[in-house]
């Protein structure tokens, strides 16, 4: 290993990363600029904000991972992401959340549904959530990055995690949302070019696109039988219908990834960082190219290395990195790559982890400081904002900068949780736990954000209902009926004896949020209809000028 060259790279990327965490750090000087980057991105900056926040580790190293174990099935979460990810989260979700967060002054996405629905309740409740859920996705970015380091570097695993989250707790702690989304800019420049690199190479090695496909589909006989069994076919085809592979594949991977973006809080606040609808128009394209080349190369790598490690040493991927689906990515970059693109791809990695972490942090500590904290403490005895603070220019101007500390301590703290989780997770844990995450997000949020978007007769009591049970039934078949959170958990077979309460196919392999959503938006919607209207003047706010553009 060249540690001169190595060390010159780090200074280098570190160097580029602390100055642009500078730039915003002094252009950060209101709540609104630490909060919403100042409702003035870039269109670039935006889009390669979005989509480094969207695509991390757990993209390229746990999802990678689970395409070198089962194949190439999961390309059609691409798809989802850039279909529902990207075209319907710009269009018809993005332009309404910039007009009604603009007009509503809110600066986070529990304020964003709190205002909407003249509700304390819903903005802290749902700051709570996401305070308590999200350290368990940070954990697994910050695991996936940290694997990589351990197998090129032969860096300590723990120390690894120590060294990543202290780079970022940095530049979030100071930059807000701005030395986010600068740097998250950067990272996914780097990133982008990493992987066209990391594309090409790999074809290249394994004799071009046709040889190498054909190569793997060749090799279904090696296909691993834990697999087979639940379902299984091969790396080049999609699995049994009605399988649990299938179902696991579908609803938890492929729908629960896809979907479940939509309703990510550290997403839907990009899109009140610009000014008008002309920066996401232009922002789309962008984003939608680079989550594609992201997710694509990270899965057919991840499928084709099967190949290589065969070729080479006789084994399949999972055999040969001894069952962990999360070191199958980093073990073929640091076995098969030359050395000076280890560490070219270590930063691309270190970018990916980088830039979701920040944003995972940052809305972590905004949640504390201002959607827990701040709500509780101005609640005043009344759940419904005052007529002051429902207006945008006043909300702004009158949290001028003193929530800031509190954000910043739950920047620490949000730091500190995912460090002590990420040391706790086992193995192969990368890819379900963003699934997981972002299934319970798609659960508890989706419902409601679409209802504060289209359907001006959601009251504030079918919001609240829909918030509330959206989140307890994903909770309640997380412990008790999901096979793999239930059994790992062990709750369920603490009180009842048994691994889990329902013991038939399909039902402990499909994934929480296909029940979920479905109630959550009857729990809306019934409610709704039962309670009265939100009063006109609110809702007027809400919706002014949405009907124009």
């Amino acid at each position: 290993m060249n540690y001169f060259l190595l060390g010159i790279v780090f200074i280098v990327y570190f160097f580029m990363v602390g100055y642009v965490g500078y730039l915003a750090w002094k252009r950060t000087n209101s709540s609104e600029d630490f909060m919403i980057a100042g409702r003035e991105t870039h269109p670039y900056i935006m889009a390669l904000s979005y989509g480094a926040t969207f695509i991390s580790t757990a993209a390229i190293v746990g999802f990678g991972g689970v395409a070198g174990k089962y194949g190439m099935g999961i390309l059609w979460l691409v798809f989802l992401n850039i279909f529902v990810g990207v075209f319907i989260a710009f269009v018809f979700f993005g332009k309404r959340t910039r007009r009604m967060g603009k007009n509503l002054g809110s600066l986070t996405f529990p304020e964003f549904l709190g205002r909407r629905f003249n509700s304390k309740f819903i903005q802290y409740f749902s700051g709570i959530l996401i305070f308590c859920a999200m350290p368990i996705y940070a954990a697994v970015v910050l695991i996936g990055a940290a694997r990589f380091m351990e197998s090129s570097l032969m860096l300590d695993f723990n120390l690894a995690l120590l060294v990543l989250a202290v780079v970022i707790c940095a530049y979030v702690l100071f930059g807000g949302l701005k030395g986010v989304m600068y740097t998250d800019a950067l990272q996914g420049t780097i990133m982008f070019v990493g992987m066209i690199i990391l594309l090409v190479f790999i074809y290249w090695v394994l004799g071009g696109v046709t040889e190498a496909n054909t190569a793997l589909t060749n090799m279904a006989h090696l296909y691993p039988p834990d697999a087979i069994a639940e379902g299984g076919t091969g790396w080049t085809s999609f699995p049994s219908l009605g399988s649990p592979f299938w179902w696991s594949l579908v609803t938890t991977t492929i729908m629960g990834v896809g979907i479940g973006a939509l309703a990510q809080p550290q997403l839907a606040v990009r899109f009140m960082t610009v000014k008008s609808n002309k920066e996401l128009h232009r922002s789309l394209l962008i984003g939608a190219i680079f989550i594609a080349v992201m997710t694509c190369t990270a899965y057919i790598v991840g499928s084709l290395s099967n190949v290589y490690f065969y070729q080479n040493f006789g084994q399949i991927a999972i055999d040969y990195v001894g069952g962990n689906m999360d070191s199958i990515i980093p073990t073929f970059i640091s076995t098969a790559l030359p050395e000076w693109f280890v560490y070219i791809f270590l930063l691309s990695l270190l970018a990916a982890a980088m830039s979701t972490l920040s944003s995972q942090y940052h809305t972590q500590g905004t949640a504390l400081g201002h959607d827990i904290v701040d709500a509780i403490r101005n609640r005043g005895g009344s759940d419904e904002y005052s007529q002051e603070e429902l207006n945008a220019d006043k909300a702004v101007e009158e949290s001028k900068i003193g929530f800031i500390s509190v954000s910043q301590a739950g920047i620490l703290i949000a730091v500190i949780l995912s460090l002590v989780i990420g040391l706790a997770l086992p193995g192969s844990i990368v890819a379900l736990g963003t699934s997981l995450f972002m299934g319970l997000c798609a659960a508890a949020f989706l419902p409601v954000y679409c209802a504060a978007l289209f359907w001006k007769r959601t009251t504030k009591e079918g919001a609240i209902a829909g918030l509330l049970s959206g989140t307890l039934t994903s909770l309640f078949l997380l412990v008790f009926v999901f096979k793999k959170t239930a059994t790992g958990l062990g709750i369920c077979k603490f009180i009842f004896g048994v691994d889990m309460l329902i013991n038939t196919m399909p039902w402990y392999s499909i994934d929480v949020m296909i029940f979920a959503i479905p109630v959550s938006a009857i729990f809306t919607i019934v409610v709704s209809l039962l309670t009265q209207p939100i009063d006109e003047k609110v809702l007027n706010k809400s919706f002014e000028g949405i009907s124009k553009e």
